[in-house]
């Protein structure tokens, strides 16, 4: 089922450039992706392009913007995504409930849903068992700015208000903060220079010197704060 949702950001092109960051989280999730995934918010390919591998037999990424799912559509055509990516312009409710997973991941998406607590719930029902659901979000509400409401995040999150969307049939496996120092320097941007949007060039800066030091850093702090914060769930019903 085709969707009329109209994405409101245009910072997809400007983030897809930060290599390092996407290397970093990837690695952390890695351990719980499976064969047959559900990429909910695909946009135009950058996590895709990231997270998907010979390790999977299926891959369906869910769009619900009709323009990025045609973009997406003309990548896969074109070769920038494999063609064992599937691309559907609808939301996660469009599914059929028969249309099971072993892995659903939302990477920067869950922050873009008003109605955050129906999406997980909805999204636990559409895995297989065992399977495992996979969130990372913008972390903390005292760092929103107005570039967040731009791009249409109508939240960021903590680890506790993360977990509090647990569904009834699954069970919290991971939860975690990530990139320490973006986190710091963030917090600096909003005191001090308050950018309402970043460059491309401050993205490459922080991708190239300041996400490796986190990478460093956050294991040997315990991940206890940072820009972005990931919740893993397993299905156990």
């Amino acid at each position: 089922m085709a969707s009329d949702f109209n994405y409101v950001g245009d910072e997809l092109e400007v983030f897809q450039h930060a290599l390092n960051w996407k290397s970093y989280w990837r690695d952390k999730i890695q351990k719980y992706m499976g064969r047959n995934v559900l990429e909910v918010g695909a946009g135009i390919g950058g996590t895709t392009r990231v997270l998907l591998s010979d390790q999977q037999d299926r891959w369906v990424a869910l769009e619900p913007d009709s323009n990025l799912a045609k973009e997406l559509e003309l990548r896969r055509r074109s070769g920038d995504l494999p063609t064992t990516c599937e691309v559907r312009n609808a939301t996660i409710f469009d599914l059929e409930a028969s249309d099971l997973f072993d892995t659903i991941v939302y990477i920067d998406v869950l922050e873009h849903i008003e109605c955050d607590s129906e999406e997980v719930m909805r999204a636990s029902q559409q895995l297989e068992a065992e399977g495992h659901l996979i969130v990372l979000s913008p972390a903390f509400q005292s760092l929103y700015t107005p570039f967040d409401k731009a791009i249409g995040h109508y939240r960021r999150y903590t680890k506790s208000t993360l977990q509090a969307l647990t569904p009834h049939d699954c069970k919290l496996v991971a939860s975690f903060y990530l990139d320490s120092i973006g986190m710091l320097t963030s917090l600096a941007n909003l005191v001090l220079l308050r950018s309402t949007k970043p460059s491309l060039n401050q993205i490459l800066l922080w991708d190239r010197f300041l996400v490796p030091v986190s990478r460093r850093i956050d294991p040997l702090l315990g991940h206890p704060f940072g820009r972005s914060v990931i919740c893993v769930w397993q299905r156990i019903t």
